[in-house]
């Protein structure tokens, strides 16, 4: 018979033993469990590049179309190679210091662990390309956008994320042991991108009939608002994964209450932000001219972008603030938004997607306002001496980004604008750049109609009922600026209609323009 003592002791080390292999099992499965929600967070955030493209498609004119796509689709592809290949080295290579990193160069050395990582930072970088894009539409030479794009992701944004989010960083390191306070990116994201893009499109130059020749601006109409507003639903959509799944875990003591802070706080925000640019847009000139009368309209694409604008600001503090708080920061970026699209245009700079003044101007907002409204900020306590010490650590984070963006872009597309590669030819951006660039129009003229209807449309023309009930095919040419017939403005006197090619809404090289009172004739 087996000795009780020996039979204890023999239940208790496999106990001990079950216990140990129990914790390696929980240990695994919490690492899982963080891996699997960074890449949920992550693929989310991919999805924005959808929503950029459907509000740059929507916003720019239909000759246009193909070219603005290709390139979106391309931010995803660029982003990929160059932040694999020194993107992410730059950003969180060990060993490091206060200013960069210089290991896991094309993902060399890189450990298992950190695979996750890479994914998550390598969507934030593929945003502040897009960001960009959109600023320098209808009018960049597919080169250029090769270029800068690869330059940004791949040395740009690395260098500023290493700064503020490596634990060796400067900005993280901060002062006093007080640190950058930036959760989600309105300074490291969205600053950096709006900063690149007022650089571009002021090197860049506006659209051809942008602004008239005393500086009078002109609108360029975008050729349709329904996915324009799509594109902005998705970016909303995918705001909640990039301010939430910015706490990179969600197995820890304290995740999930940090995920729903920073969830909740964005709604707040650009719910706040959107009513805000929209009574602002509406009953802005009245309270201006002091007449009741002088009111504008309800404007969608504004009230998009002002939503987007609260997301963008509210993304440095989301995680550390009161609902109420976040209300604020709303109805403040809601008229910071308003400010910097009149401010840039007021530059004559040409900024058709407002990228300058949602990101721009949304991640300034945030990031100098996130110290003040956070819990334990300075509007609980002025006297906090931390809180204020923050509040210059991040002014000083802000000064930075700026500077270092603006220099490294002025290079970039002064460079390109120097050896004349910056900027299509004139007469390709007004016929559009659909057709020479890729030799694929968005809305071919011969896929219109349903091919039984008098007015089908087909290659060579218009087809109309003749007097014997037949169909005929007419067809009228389409003059450009400076041909025999038109005059300075490049619009053709005609009997029946007056065309404007630099404002149609055609592929520029069909026979289909736009009236000079906006209705569409294709013939």
């Amino acid at each position: 018979m087996a000795d009780p003592l020996d039979q204890l002791e023999f239940n208790l080390t496999e106990l001990l033993r079950d216990y140990k292999d129990t914790k390696e099992v929980l240990r695994a499965l919490q690492a899982s469990v963080d891996v699997f929600f960074l890449f949920t967070m992550s693929i989310i955030i991919f999805f924005m590049q959808a929503g950029f493209a459907l509000l740059e498609c929507g916003a720019v004119r239909s000759k246009n179309t193909t070219n603005i796509l290709i390139k979106n689709m391309l931010d995803a592809y660029i982003s990929g190679i160059a932040y694999w290949g020194f993107g992410y080295a730059l950003a969180f290579g060990e060993p490091d210091n206060a200013f960069l990193g210089w290991r896991y160069w094309f993902s060399e050395g890189i450990p298992d662990e950190k695979l996750s990582h890479w994914f998550f930072h390598f969507v934030f970088a593929a945003t502040a390309a897009t960001i960009v894009s959109g600023a320098m539409a209808e009018r960049c030479e597919f080169i250029a956008y090769f270029f800068y794009s690869s330059m940004i992701t791949g040395f740009v944004y690395p260098i500023v994320t290493h700064w503020a989010w490596s634990e060796k960083g400067w900005l993280a390191v901060g002062f006093g042991g007080v640190g950058y306070q930036d959760f989600a990116g309105s300074g490291v994201v969205h600053l950096l991108g709006g900063t690149a893009a007022l650089v571009g499109a002021a090197f860049l130059g506006a659209r051809i009939g942008r602004f008239d020749d005393d500086g009078t601006p002109k609108p360029i109409s975008g050729h349709n608002v329904p996915l324009a507003a799509l594109g902005g639903f998705i970016l909303m959509f995918g705001f909640f994964a990039f301010n939430g799944g910015s706490q990179a875990s969600v197995s820890k003591s304290g995740d999930g209450l940090a995920i729903s802070h920073a969830m909740m706080n964005t709604i707040i925000s650009a719910s706040f932000a959107a009513f805000t640019a929209l009574l602002a847009k509406k009953f802005g000139p009245a309270v201006y001219y002091c007449d009741r009368h002088s009111t504008d309209d309800w404007k969608l694409l504004s009230t998009i972008n002002g939503a987007l604008t609260g997301m963008v600001a509210v993304c440095a503090g989301c995680n550390v603030m009161e609902p109420w708080a976040a209300c604020v920061l709303g109805l403040i970026s809601g008229i910071t938004y308003l400010l910097w699209s009149w401010g840039v245009e007021k530059m004559k700079i040409d900024d058709p997607l407002d990228a300058v003044a949602v990101h721009g101007g949304g991640g300034l907002c945030g990031l100098l306002l996130a110290p003040i409204l956070k819990i334990d900020g300075i509007i609980y306590n002025p006297s906090n001496t931390d809180a204020w010490l923050g509040f210059g650590v991040n002014m000083l984070g802000a000064v930075a980004i700026i500077f270092w963006t603006a220099a490294i872009s002025a290079i970039i597309f002064g460079s390109l604008k120097a050896f004349k590669l910056l900027r299509v030819e004139q007469e390709l951006e007004i016929r559009g750049l659909d057709v020479p660039k890729h030799g694929e129009p968005a809305y071919p003229s011969e896929a219109w109609g349903d091919g039984w209807s008098a007015g089908h449309i087909n290659a060579k023309g218009k087809n109309r009922m003749n007097s014997s009930g037949g169909l005929e095919t007419f067809v009228l040419p389409v003059v450009l600026p400076g041909q025999e017939g038109d005059d300075k403005s490049g619009t053709r006197k005609d009997s029946q209609v007056n065309f404007n090619l630099e404002n149609s809404d055609a592929d520029g090289y069909s026979n289909e323009a736009f009236s000079e009172k906006g209705e569409s004739t294709k013939f």
